[in-house]
């Protein structure tokens, strides 16, 4: 029987997304939760490059960076499959996680971390790119059709943490009426059994982000 660990930590959203592959393709596995603040020898050791999570070790063999390591459980475990057969849509899938990870998580991120004008700027920042989501949403429940997909993953992290940095800031960044589609995504999503399981604690993820954004704003504050 094959061996899988996952080396992540609590509250990483890149490491829910292969929580999340390994759950809807029904793999085995262990987690081993990492403090990055402490990292463990095995993790040094199975990612000497990077140093952080997620990482994956399949039969003694480590697989670094969330995105390759999707790719490698779609090409390791047929089952339930996270990309089309269609090479058109499956370049498309990996097009709209990049575009998740490149433009819509840091344009939400500086938003989140700045208070005032410049909170209001990089809400405008954010919502142009929301926007390509919503318009790709059309005539579709997820990214990926009908079932949960290589994009949806990638892209999951907004169904929960962007509820989380309302709560923290009050900014809101996905409205009902502004982007009905993204909305509904949202709440579907996030409904689908293996991924409302998987959520880590709304009450900790609060606190973990309160105390980061009030640890960014001191840095801006004039010595």
């Amino acid at each position: 029987m094959a061996e899988v660990k996952l080396f992540r930590t609590w509250s990483s959203p890149f490491a829910l997304r292969i929580v999340w592959a390994l759950k809807l393709k029904d793999v085995q596995y262990d987690t081993i939760f990492e403090d990055l603040s402490n990292k463990s020898p095995l993790l040094l050791q199975y990612n000497p490059v990077h140093k952080k999570v997620p990482v994956l070790v399949h039969n003694g063999k480590s697989v670094a960076e969330s995105f390759v390591i999707l790719e490698y459980i779609e090409e390791t475990w047929k089952q339930n499959p996270l990309l089309s057969e269609d090479p058109h849509e499956r370049a498309a899938a990996r097009c709209w996680a990049k575009f998740g990870d490149e433009k819509v998580l840091p344009s939400i991120w500086e938003a989140f971390k700045s208070e005032g004008k410049e909170q209001e700027e990089g809400i405008v920042k954010a919502k142009e790119n929301l926007k390509y989501l919503e318009e790709e949403l059309k005539g579709k429940k997820f990214f990926g059709g009908e079932h949960i997909g290589f994009a949806d993953i990638a892209l999951g992290w907004l169904a929960e943490y962007e509820n989380v940095f309302e709560e923290v800031t009050s900014m809101r960044v996905i409205a009902e009426e502004e982007f009905p589609l993204l909305s509904e995504w949202k709440r579907t999503f996030s409904d689908a059994p293996i991924i409302k399981e998987n959520w880590p604690p709304r009450d900790k993820l609060v606190t973990k982000f309160q105390a980061l954004r009030e640890a960014n704003l001191l840095k801006k504050v004039p010595k």
